[in-house]
């Protein structure tokens, strides 16, 4: 008999970082607890730049003045990663999941969220692949389409991915993505041949290839 594994998935469209943050921590603490079944946030942020745990500021290429200047925020985390840059026409899952429900370690978890976005690509057309030695995310040729930053804390995740549907890539410009030089960002608008639905079909998408890759039975939508 198959074991059933529950999702629920809050749809919440754009939304301010710090707002997002703040509600990745509550819900991590009420999975902790028992509270609340494995849970998903799909969303978009608007112009962000964040910076994981490593605090790695020599990889931002402007100042914050600039920034500002931009209409862009910039935020510390305490997520692994590099930098990185998350705006709209980007489709954003932030999983707070426990590990040991499911049966995975931090590597195989990671190696998930790669294979959800390789998935999501194929359905598209497009060949990506997971990166080389010491490149995170998930990439089309030597160009960036997804990132990958997670958290992990007594075994229940948050943080996540972010996939590039058809952002605006000049923001990419300003920073050394995920810390990897010499290296381009793509998105499925470039790399697709293929006529693209609206994004909130995309971010379904992406989220039943996120289910189905952790077998999960029961997809609850909010």
């Amino acid at each position: 008999m198959k074991l059933q594994r529950n999702l629920e998935v809050l749809k919440m469209g754009v939304v301010n970082y710090v707002e997002a943050l703040k509600l990745q921590e509550r819900l991590a603490a009420e999975r902790k607890a028992g509270k609340i079944p494995d849970t998903v946030l799909s969303l978009q942020h608007p112009p962000t730049y964040t910076i994981g745990k490593r605090r790695t500021y020599h990889n931002l290429l402007v100042s914050e003045d600039d920034l500002k200047t931009m209409g862009a925020e910039l935020h510390c985390t305490e997520r692994g990663g590099d930098i990185t840059f998350h705006g709209p026409r980007q489709a954003i899952l932030y999983p707070i999941i426990s590990l040991r429900n499911i049966g995975f370690g931090a590597r195989n978890y990671v190696e998930g969220l790669e294979s959800t976005m390789i998935d999501l690509a194929s359905l598209y057309g497009v060949r990506a692949r997971p990166g080389n030695a010491c490149e995170t995310g998930v990439w089309v040729g030597n160009k960036k389409i997804g990132a990958i930053g997670v958290r992990i804390s007594s075994g229940i995740t948050s943080h996540g991915l972010a996939f590039n549907i058809d952002p605006d890539l000049n923001y990419f410009e300003h920073i050394v993505p995920c810390g990897i030089a010499d290296k381009g960002v793509t998105s499925l608008r470039i790399e697709s041949e293929m006529d693209l639905p609206p994004d909130e079909a995309i971010h379904e998408q992406l989220i039943n290839c996120f289910a189905k890759l952790f077998q999960f039975t029961d997809v609850k939508w909010k």
